[in-house]
């Protein structure tokens, strides 16, 4: 049985925290997803507000996947940038 060195836990917390971090893309695909639907069904209620209804979407979507690229941004930091090794 091998010692486990300050490095390797260090390489392993980080690989385990960046498969956290990248599970913080479900939230936004959902959400994506159901804002879809509604401005679908908007748009189906009253197509004469599509182009209202699809820039006002496409704008709650644009700041919902920040919070998705925030997690990848943090995972690609911890597999790839390593200070403490």
């Amino acid at each position: 049985m091998e010692n486990i060195t300050g490095t390797d836990l260090i390489l392993a917390c980080s690989a385990i925290g960046a498969g956290l971090a990248v599970i913080a893309g479900i939230g936004p695909g959902i959400g994506q997803g159901i804002a879809a639907g509604h401005a679908a069904a908007a748009v189906g209620r009253n197509p004469g507000a599509k182009s209202d209804i699809t820039s006002t979407m496409l704008l709650g979507q644009a700041v919902a996947e920040t919070t998705g690229l925030y997690g990848l941004l943090v995972a690609i930091l911890l597999l790839f940038v390593k200070p403490l090794v």
